[in-house]
């Protein structure tokens, strides 16, 4: 079946340029949004159709609306970069799409043909091309996002769909300062367990991620850092990041897809541009007892944390429970540095993309 053309509404009043330039002087991010937004519909049996290109707005739910009760919802994350020559690109598109259909799945939820959810991320940027802040770390951030729209009550998966995108503008993810970010070890909760939702992204990891996060805020920390759900014992990863590990001979470890972390297209590129760079980087468990014996010692030198939201992020200092210990010199370390200016680089058409991974719009 054939992708459906979209449909164009017009704006009836659209953002002025003096306060759309107000508004993306210096974003706060996730806190900005453009004038537009595209939606799709899914019916059982009929497929997806209604393509629309919209003035972004309120959604109107029935209080019996299928998500409201069970959760059948999934989204994605990536960034459109203004590249020097002013046009506009996305960073790996293609593995965004793919993994919403692997989510999808994972949620028994209809899958969104990969062209359609391409075009649909092409359409939002195109119309709102102008909302890109020239700041620093400055992008387009993507939302597509989708969440069972039936109207019923009943534990069974939903048989009508809502897909839809919005953009908003963002600068840095850390606006902090802080050369690295501290992070909380959670010894009470846990993100994910084998078997569960960890590998996809829907909203309820998230969710149970929070408590965890608050804590580690009111405890004077970034970000928390989840252990495993069996043994209690092994790194996962942050809420929202996948974590990496950097040695003293230059190897690097990051922990392996398993079910119970998120398969991030960032950590995937951190791994391709680290080898390409002839570095030897393992997949395999790292224990957090580890972690700290290794920082003391010296023998790990550097951590860094990675996600489409904050790129790549040096990790400073770790606590769990009355005790921490910092990492290399608390800082950024060569090999952080390095592999976020080469994937930085990529992204925004700076440097050669031997992987085609920018798509120029």
């Amino acid at each position: 079946m054939s992708a459906p053309a979209f449909t164009r509404l017009p704006h009836p009043n659209p953002t002025a340029d003096d306060v759309r330039a107000a508004a993306i002087a210096d974003p706060v991010f996730g806190r900005v949004f453009t004038d537009h937004m595209v939606s799709i519909r899914y019916k059982e049996g009929q497929g997806w159709q209604n393509a629309q290109v919209m003035p972004r707005g309120p959604l109107s739910l029935d209080p019996a609306t299928a998500v409201l009760h069970y959760a059948q919802e999934i989204f994605e994350g990536l960034k459109a970069y203004r590249l020097d020559d002013g046009s506009m690109a996305l960073f790996r598109a293609e593995a965004n799409a793919a993994r919403f259909n692997a989510s999808a799945r994972r949620m028994a939820m209809a899958e969104l043909p990969e062209d359609l959810f391409l075009a649909a991320v092409r359409e939002i940027v195109r119309v709102d091309a102008d909302w890109f802040p020239n700041v620093q770390g400055g992008a387009l951030y993507l939302r597509p996002f989708m969440y069972a729209s039936e109207v019923f009550l009943g534990v069974k998966p939903a048989a009508e769909y809502h897909f839809l995108v919005i953009a908003s503008p963002v600068g840095n993810y850390f606006k902090s300062g802080a050369p690295a970010v501290s992070l909380w070890v959670s010894e009470d909760y846990t993100r994910a367990a084998p078997g569960g939702t960890g590998a996809a992204k829907c909203g309820g990891n998230y969710a149970a991620s929070l408590i965890a996060q608050q804590e580690a805020i009111a405890k004077g920390h970034d970000q928390v850092v989840f252990l495993d759900a069996a043994e209690h014992r092994w790194i996962e990863e942050l809420g929202g990041m996948n974590m990496f590990f950097v040695f003293d001979d230059g190897s690097i470890v990051t922990p392996p897809l398993t079910g119970t972390i998120l398969p991030g297209i960032t950590r995937d590129a951190i791994i391709t541009l680290a080898r390409d760079a002839g570095l030897t980087v393992r997949e395999e468990p790292y224990a957090i007892d580890q972690w700290q014996a290794d920082a003391t010692s010296g023998r790990l030198t550097e951590s860094f944390a990675c996600g489409t939201a904050a790129v790549v992020t040096p990790v400073g200092k770790v606590t769990r429970g009355a005790t921490g210990f910092t990492v290399g010199a608390g800082g950024p370390g060569q090999v952080t540095a390095m592999l976020k200016d080469r994937l930085v680089d990529i992204q925004r058409g700076r440097a050669a993309d031997p992987h085609g991974w920018v798509t120029r719009l």
